[in-house]
């Protein structure tokens, strides 16, 4: 995501500065500051959601949202105890419109009213500044966020659901030069922390594998216009094309690709691997490949039975991002159980050392020193007859 992510790294930066002291980012990076008085056991536990509820990645946000939701729900069926009495848990989920400024406002009122965590961001542009917030709480979030700069910034309150873009864009790089052969290669990013992340570290490991990487150009997430550039591209005939960024983008472009008689293959991240880009790309998206950090639904542990679960909850398929917001649920609310407290400080511990293996994407779900996942992988997908369809995995669940 893992994302996730469609403001740049810069303006997150100054989203970041805007509220934050430097003293206290020192101190949230050593772990030390106080979480608040939040009620040690009974009564209702607040967990905080924030992602893009509306506008062009809406659809990114509700799945991920309805995962979160499944989770709760699932938990407070098994009439969970905090300090030996009943517990319900509760979700404020938000709306942070992939925007840095309105995700740091609302990060301010989730401290402000308490909460017992995060679930979110999405974005890594939201997840970014927001993170300083929370850290400075002591609260914990578990973000979809996938730039590195997220973990990168030595916070002890973060922790991802989804693998970062150093892994997936370095499996990516690799992969388009050593079993798509291509040699010379185009990258386009939406100068987004997710896209321009995600495109980076595709770029160093094509070069290392022995890509040549012949232009890049970028765009930004509101475009739907991309004759300039794929015209510029056609004149140096490479042999892919990368793109770093979301459906919303990548699905009219692979369509513009093939009315100007550009064959080579579309190469991206998760957020191209979706539905919806399925229904804008149409036929036109056949031979598009992506890449989506984990195992398919199908091979993961719980997948099958967590599918019909959810289909049966909200009557819609599994998309791509609700197996990981529940297993983020799930985890955070274990942490609490394990540590017997959900007050922040108390549990956050926990959270850090947890091997939770009752997970539906992974069997083992746990983080390293920085919140990364210990341990990942990658699937990479082609469209094949409108349908996402599995190349390969690289790695995965142990």
């Amino acid at each position: 995501m893992l994302a996730h992510k469609l403001t740049t790294l810069a303006l997150a930066a100054a989203a970041t500065l805007s509220i934050s002291a430097c003293g206290k980012q020192d101190a949230a990076k050593e772990g030390n500051v106080a979480s608040g008085s939040i009620a040690e056991a009974g009564g209702t536990v607040k967990i905080g959601f924030a992602a893009p509820l509306t506008g062009p990645q809406a659809h990114y946000g509700d799945e991920y949202k309805n995962g979160v939701t499944l989770a709760i729900e699932d938990a407070n069926a098994e009439h969970p105890k905090i300090g030996g009495k009943p517990v319900t848990f509760v979700l404020d989920a938000q709306d942070d419109q992939a925007d840095p400024k309105t995700a740091t406002q609302l990060a301010q009122r989730f401290v402000d009213d308490k909460v017992s965590g995060i679930i979110g961001h999405f974005n890594s542009g939201t997840s970014i500044p927001a993170s300083t917030i929370y850290a400075n709480a002591g609260i914990p979030e578990i973000a979809m966020a996938t730039a590195p700069a997220f973990t990168a910034q030595g916070y002890k309150t973060v922790f991802r659901s989804m693998t970062s873009d150093t892994q997936q864009g370095g499996v990516m790089g690799r992969y388009v030069v050593e079993k798509l052969g291509a040699r010379r290669i185009v990258i386009v990013d939406d100068r987004s922390a997710y896209g321009q992340g995600l495109a980076d570290e595709f770029e160093k490991s094509a070069k290392a594998a022995g890509g040549e990487i012949v232009k890049r150009e970028y765009t930004n997430d509101k475009a739907t216009d991309f004759a300039a550039i794929l015209t510029s591209i056609k004149a140096v005939h490479p042999d892919a094309v990368y793109y770093g960024g979301a459906d919303a983008q990548s699905a009219p472009m692979v369509k513009q690709m093939k009315r100007l008689g550009l064959t080579m293959p579309l190469v991206s991240g998760e957020m191209t691997k979706t539905p919806d880009f399925l229904h804008v790309a149409g036929a036109e998206g056949d031979g598009t490949i992506a890449s989506l950090a984990g195992l398919p639904l199908d091979k993961m542990p719980k997948g099958k039975e967590y599918a019909a679960h959810y289909k049966a909850r909200f009557n819609t398929e599994v998309a791509t991002y609700s197996p990981y917001g529940y297993d983020a649920a799930r985890v955070m609310i274990a942490a609490m159980k394990q540590a017997d407290s959900a007050e922040p400080a108390k549990y956050l511990p926990t959270l850090a050392r947890i091997d939770y293996t009752d997970g539906v994407t992974a069997p083992h779900i746990g983080y390293d020193d920085r919140g990364d996942l210990k341990v990942g992988g990658i699937t990479v997908y082609k469209v094949v007859k409108g349908k996402w369809t599995v190349l390969e995995t690289i790695g995965g669940a142990k």
